[in-house]
């Protein structure tokens, strides 16, 4: 690696290879080896995009890789889902959203399956959005902003956008809301605690909708 912690190519190649081949033994008979090395390599370059640092991506790489794969293995029918989902959607996947998918996760008790992107992700979680969750017991260590890709969107079953305008695509089948909600970003702590606990209303009603709760 460089100094700046960025991979030399032939470094990165094996890496990724190595991510391939994890990932390989999670989803066999379902996608062939191709299609996994493709979305590995497609989701370290959509991820290294907005990365400030690149020492940790090949780990995240993974886990967002992996989670793409078992979307599109569900829209596809090629893995049974188990559970109904929701996808939360905002601009930088870094304030609304993420607090979204740890509340829902919450309030569930983890009875539906949660996903979050941002159509414009930034590269961190700021520190106040961590605070109000930690406030309430929730951790977000661990979270990271995603960009929006279309599997994700095929496979959940309710989309809810805040402040993202028409960057979802629609899809038939699926219930889309847009939730009017002010990016924390622009707030105080005291702003970001009034849009968390809007977040958590919401999501136990529309939890009650969905017959979860």
């Amino acid at each position: 690696m460089t100094e700046k912690g960025l991979f030399e190519f032939d470094d990165l190649q094996g890496v990724l290879s190595r991510v391939a081949d994890r990932l390989d033994d999670s989803f066999t008979g379902i996608f062939s080896k191709e299609t996994i090395e493709r979305y590995v390599k497609e989701t370290y370059d959509l991820l290294a995009v907005n990365a400030t640092v690149t020492v940790h991506l090949p780990s995240l790489t993974e886990r967002f890789a992996k989670d793409r794969l078992r979307a599109l293995a569900q829209y596809e029918t090629k893995i049974e889902k188990d559970k109904p989902s929701i996808l939360f959607v905002c601009v930088h996947n870094a304030g609304r959203s993420q607090m979204a998918a740890a509340l829902a996760t919450e309030l569930s008790s983890g009875r539906v399956e949660v996903r979050s992107a941002g159509s414009a992700p930034s590269d961190s979680i700021p520190q106040n959005v961590h605070d109000v969750m930690q406030e309430i017991g929730l951790s977000l260590e661990g979270a990271f902003p995603k960009p929006l890709t279309d599997e994700v969107v095929r496979a959940a079953d309710v989309v809810i956008t805040m402040g993202c305008g028409d960057a979802c695509p629609i899809y038939p089948g699926k219930r889309y809301e847009d939730w009017s909600l002010n990016d924390p970003s622009e707030l105080d702590l005291d702003g970001v605690r009034e849009v968390r606990n809007d977040i958590s209303e919401r999501i136990s009603n529309l939890l009650k909708e969905m017959k979860v709760l």
